[in-house]
């Protein structure tokens, strides 16, 4: 369900997410995973994240998760087009009084399948395209690769994910919060940690930390994620303590060419997974052999 919102009422100041569903006679719900951010001054940094401010009045948006609006309201002040995505139908009528009379495109869908590309329209240099949000929790990871997926239409994405994410999105190689997740997000971005968000920034509170990440497409990427790819770095994951050797096992058509491989791209298979960049993943990617059909 689309709907314009081009009420001739003005939009109000942005609102407690608590007083808003109270109004409405609604409860965050478990089964959505909701935590509504209820702190205006961090969603007026992330709204300056978004949309920076020589490109005020110029940046298409699309937000993922508009919740009750405290985020939509900043971004729709600041962005030329604005597309607020929502898949939860209770909150629909919430959004349309509250974004009444700001131009903001309401959505109710779910993010997970919806057409990013069409959403954000063709490249503009005159405008930047930028996909936020509050991502839900429970499908973190799945909205990320789907970000993945978009990094070519995109300018950047900030996002509200949990804490724990945020520093995977940022780790480097040797430590342990890097893993495939880093990985394939670095293949595609340049990671930048904006903030760290209380629970008490949350209606109702979560149990855990949040941070605001900014993810910037690179151009090219580091890597380009082929099938290869994508298995060298899950088996390289998947058994953290396995070397290598044991963990590349199957990926090459037999030992002596997986050795032949390893040594091309620079890569030792006493090696764990954890010790190596994007570069190498990308490296043992054009260096193995593809199995025979």
């Amino acid at each position: 369900m689309d709907r314009p919102l081009h009420a001739s009422a003005a939009a109000g100041q942005v609102r407690h997410p608590g007083r808003v569903l109270g109004e409405a006679g609604l409860h965050p719900k478990k089964s959505f995973g909701q935590n509504f951010l209820a702190s205006a001054q961090i969603a007026g940094t992330i709204a300056s994240a978004c949309v920076r401010d020589d490109e005020v009045g110029r940046a298409r948006v699309v937000e993922i998760g508009a919740g009750t609006g405290v985020l939509t309201l900043l971004l729709a002040a600041r962005a030329r087009e604005l597309v607020a995505i929502e898949r939860d139908r209770d909150l629909v009528p919430v959004l349309e009084r509250e974004l009444a009379g700001t131009g903001v495109r309401l959505l109710e869908a779910d993010a997970m399948s919806v057409d990013f590309t069409a959403l954000l329209g063709g490249p503009d240099p005159a405008s930047p395209r930028i996909l936020c949000g509050n991502l839900p929790y429970a499908i973190t990871g799945p909205l990320l690769r789907r970000t993945v997926e978009h990094a070519a239409d995109v300018e950047r994405a900030v996002f509200m994910v949990q804490d724990e994410v945020a520093q995977r999105l940022a780790a480097t190689p040797g430590t342990k919060p890097w893993g495939a997740l880093s990985v394939f997000m670095r293949a595609a971005f340049d990671v930048r940690r904006v903030l760290r968000a209380p629970p008490g920034a949350f209606h109702p509170p979560p149990e855990v930390t949040s941070a605001v990440v900014e993810l910037t497409p690179l151009r090219p990427p580091r890597a380009e994620e082929t099938d290869t790819f994508r298995a060298l770095v899950r088996g390289a994951f998947q058994a953290r303590r396995k070397t290598l050797r044991n963990a590349w096992a199957g990926l090459a058509p037999d030992s002596a060419s997986l050795e032949r491989a390893a040594a091309e791209a620079g890569v030792s298979l006493r090696a764990r997974g954890e010790t190596l960049d994007v570069e190498a993943f990308a490296r043992m990617a054009a260096a193995i052999p593809r199995p025979s059909s």
